[in-house]
């Protein structure tokens, strides 16, 4: 669909414009001074809140702003008003504090740690099968396929199936903003996947989150329903894979144009941790969404019951009221409190999970392969709509450091 370019992004905003896309900074910088609540009629009207104070103040609000709806759209309803549901991330207290806690025993450190070791094995296959090239597509043969294969072990589905994976985040993150109803064939289509390895799990247990959730039950005792544990899943499908992918294939662009940093980050292997947070602050790549659930008013902004709300957790990481040289990756940067995982109840449950994967990600990158260039900036392209990532890293290395 052919969609009129934003002129003025105060008034008109869109995530999905292409200049946007490419460059989001700039909006938001000027956004931040100009304009800190910005507005649009698209997608049937959405608000742009773009400073630090404003998304925590949002964030944390979950009397005035419901999870319903997580994502914007064409379509005039809610994924949720239309009967999906992905919880706990599109549900509100008090069920969304019962499902959370079910689920965090999947994602304890302990749990986390065990995975570490098989995410390594993981980095290192994908590293051996392009070493001897001399060149690889850094976005498409290693950033996208760590988180695939390790949501997979967890959830205890078919690693193999990456293709059907990506092609489901494209579908319904990238390409749902302007998709409209195909976006529920989507749904459909990844649920009955999942039902058949949700029915698999109930004959055949495993040690994986899928017979976890089997075996988990209510406050009253009472066991999940399919459709909940299906919904589970599909948010650890989705969110578990394409935000993780975007921060590896960020953090890699970054340190492909900036030796300086690679060459840190090898005489100080103790920085990894302080720039793991710094690239998930710098390339934060999650855009979360909200619904007004009461009429209230927001930094003196009205905003009125069943408005959407966008909440661009990017913004505010490099909000300059919050952060010292927002713009700047400072590998050793000491005070951090970015909101890469978002904030407030509804903080991200894998967010340790996603730490580990960077970090392990880009360990075993830089010590294979410590030396390489972005070989065609021009040919980067960044995935639209409200996960930002790069989707074609173009690479080139020497073959005697790779091998």
């Amino acid at each position: 669909m052919d969609r009129p370019p934003v002129t003025d992004f105060a008034t008109d905003f869109d995530h999905c414009d292409p200049t946007f896309v490419a460059d989001p900074y700039p909006v938001y910088d000027a956004l931040r001074e100009q304009c800190p609540i910005a507005h649009t009629d698209r997608y049937h009207g959405v608000w742009i809140p773009t400073r630090y104070a404003d998304l925590a103040a949002i964030a944390h609000d979950h009397t005035n702003f419901s999870s319903h709806t997580i994502l914007v759209s064409e379509l005039a309803e809610s994924p949720h008003e239309l009967g999906f549901h992905a919880p706990p991330i599109t549900e509100d207290p008090p069920y969304h504090t019962e499902m959370r806690r079910l689920l965090l025993p999947a994602f304890a450190p302990s749990v986390i740690a065990a995975y570490e070791p098989i995410t390594r094995q993981i980095a290192r296959d994908l590293i051996a099968s392009f070493a001897s090239d001399g060149r690889c597509d850094a976005a498409k043969d290693y950033a996208q396929h760590i988180p695939i294969k390790v949501i997979a072990l967890m959830l205890g589905v078919s690693g193999d199936d990456s293709v059907l994976f990506t092609g489901w985040i494209h579908r319904l993150i990238e390409e749902s903003p302007l998709a409209g109803e195909a976006t529920f064939d989507t749904i459909i289509e990844v649920a009955e996947y999942l039902a058949g390895h949700v029915e698999r799990h109930r004959i055949e247990p495993q040690d994986d989150i899928i017979t976890h959730l089997l075996d988990s039950r209510h406050d009253d005792g009472s066991p999940l329903t399919d459709e909940e544990i299906i919904g589970v899943c599909i948010l650890l499908l989705l969110a578990g894979i394409d935000t993780t992918w975007s921060a590896i294939g960020s953090a890699l662009w970054h340190l492909a144009q900036h030796p300086q940093d690679r060459r840190r980050l090898a005489a100080d292997p103790n920085l990894m941790t302080t720039a793991t947070e710094e690239f998930l602050r710098v390339f934060a790549p999650v855009t979360m969404a909200r619904e007004v659930a009461n009429d209230t008013t927001v930094a003196g902004c009205p905003m009125k019951q069943g408005d959407r709300v966008l909440l661009p957790f990017p913004s505010g990481n490099r909000d300059p009221d919050a952060f010292t040289d927002p713009d700047t990756v400072l590998l050793d940067r000491a005070v951090n409190r970015h909101f890469a995982f978002g904030v407030g109840i509804h903080r991200c449950l894998g967010s340790n999970l996603a730490r580990m994967e960077l970090r392990v990600a880009l360990e075993e990158w830089l010590t294979a392969i410590p030396d390489f260039d972005l070989t065609d900036p021009s040919a980067v392209n960044w995935s639209a709509g409200q996960v930002r990532g790069p989707r074609t890293l173009p690479f080139a290395f020497p073959v005697s450091v790779a091998g």
